[in-house]
């Protein structure tokens, strides 16, 4: 589990009240700010996208706090125990061994190169597939990234609601109406505040973190792909092994390559 997000949001709520003080938050309570700019914001996205990719939104939650899905150099231990099984016994022995495989991208793949005969077609199928993912993982965080857009235009629409209001209540004509002036300008501006807290502390981590979940997802599905193209052709496994460690920090390669008996070369942090 990955309770960065949880943390950065505590920290940063935490911070900001520690900044305004407990004794003066109720200054910064204002339900028709709040509504003006988290629900116009809401409302906006709800007309921007529909609702097959909105009822998704618990679940790119979830994601977030979701870590250590996708374990890579396993992943290549597995890739090399099928191609060692592929060059023993065959493609067609692969089929009993991939309905032990959970992931169902990398099922699929390993029953793709069993049934097919044609490489370049299988290649493009699975780079077809991964590149309909790309396009679904695009559409959930750009749900937050819009959010974080119009998130402050909401604020600055309460801003300026704010400002009529207090121009049109101001009668400095008469002697009145300047009494309320800072409290109604302290009015105006909370929706700004609101705006620019909702979309730096929430949509924009959000959006964030939903793509560091998609680059790893994508460099694993991409991983699978490489792999299975290789046991297709009947790559070496020792090969095939270097092959899926080039996309690897040198430190993650080193590792592998010791575990799998031989010896890696010197090197940094790739």
């Amino acid at each position: 589990m990955d309770i960065s997000t949880l943390i950065g949001w505590v920290m940063a709520v935490g911070l900001i009240v520690w900044g305004i003080t407990f004794d003066k938050l109720g200054n910064f309570w204002d339900p028709q700010s709040l509504a003006i700019v988290l629900g116009g914001a809401i409302a906006a996205l709800i007309a921007s996208y529909p609702f097959r990719i909105l009822k998704d939104v618990p679940k790119h939650i979830l994601i977030c706090f979701k870590g250590g899905k996708y374990n890579i150099p396993k992943l290549v231990d597995q890739m090399v125990d099928l191609a060692m099984l592929a060059r023993q016994s065959g493609l067609l022995a692969l089929e009993e061994k991939a309905e032990e495989i959970k992931d169902p991208f990398f099922k699929q793949s390993v029953l793709k190169i069993v049934d097919a005969n044609d490489p370049d077609k299988v290649r493009e199928l699975l780079e077809k597939e991964l590149d309909d993912m790309a396009a679904r993982h695009d559409e959930a965080a750009g749900i937050y990234e819009k959010g974080s857009a119009y998130a402050p235009a909401f604020g600055m629409i309460g801003t300026l609601v704010g400002l009529i209001n207090m121009l049109k209540g101001m009668n400095l004509g008469d002697g009145g109406g300047a009494s309320n002036l800072g409290q109604d300008m302290s009015v105006a501006l909370i929706t700004t505040f609101y705006g620019s807290a909702f979309a730096n502390i929430f949509f924009q981590p959000i959006a964030k973190k939903l793509r560091i979940r998609q680059a790893e997802e994508e460099l694993y599905c991409a991983t699978i792909v490489e792999g299975v193209m290789a046991i297709m052709a009947g790559e070496n496994p020792k090969f095939l092994r270097e092959h899926l460690l080039s996309c690897m920090k040198r430190s993650q390669q080193k590792k592998l390559l010791l575990k799998a008996g031989k010896s890696g070369g010197e090197g940094g942090e790739g």
